[in-house]
């Protein structure tokens, strides 16, 4: 009985080492090209990404890994995403100008349009696009946010690990996330490819 139980949990364990190992090969390769299955290969890596990521940190990078992950979940939901019709667009805090004069609540800065950053513009296209724009300083606004809004899509322009948290945290929020990775790190000046933006934009309005 117990050597069944042995070989039982042998065998588990060596099926999921082989299915996390793949899963990360289909994901470094989402970066090149279409990957049939990729939301079954996404859900893999998330069921082991505190695993998985531990093994980057000491191994590797964990960049990489948050960048590929995005990338396999871009692919996932882009579908998806298409056919959503209330969205919001999410924005880093780190994109605005250190001497922003707009206020700050649970919902994220309220941005008033002063110019003196990308924000400005951003909110102009977000509402032509029919975005909600949310400007937060934190993956802990988004439960704010969700609350609020009858959502069943969200943009996300961040770091690959934000992407990546915040993605995760939707999962099961009936809402369906698209990623648009900063061109930059950090806590304030980060910067965004905004013909990227502009090009997704129109291509989930269409």
């Amino acid at each position: 009985m117990y050597r069944l139980i042995g070989i039982a949990l042998l065998v588990i364990v060596v099926v999921s080492v082989f299915l996390a190992i793949f899963a990360l090969w289909m994901s470094r390769a989402s970066l090149s090209r279409n990957i049939l299955l990729a939301g079954f290969f996404a859900n893999i890596l998330d069921f082991f990404y505190l695993p998985i990521k531990a093994l980057f940190h000491k191994y590797s990078d964990t960049e990489k890994l948050e960048k590929w992950m995005v990338s396999l979940k871009n692919m996932a939901h882009k579908s998806a995403f298409k056919k959503t019709k209330h969205r919001l667009l999410l924005a880093p805090h780190c994109m605005r100008a250190l001497d922003c004069p707009a206020a700050s609540t649970r919902f994220g800065i309220e941005c008033i349009s002063c110019g003196k950053c990308i924000f400005s513009k951003i909110k102009t296209d977000a509402e032509r696009f029919n975005y909600s724009l949310h400007i937060v300083a934190g993956s802990s606004y988004v439960r704010h946010i969700i609350k609020k809004e009858s959502a069943d899509g969200a943009l996300l322009l961040a770091c690959n690990y934000e992407l990546n948290k915040v993605m995760r945290s939707l999962k099961n929020k009936n809402i369906v996330t698209y990623g648009i990775p900063l061109l930059n790190d950090g806590c304030y000046a980060t910067e965004l490819d905004y013909n990227k933006l502009i090009e997704n934009m129109e291509y989930f309005s269409t």
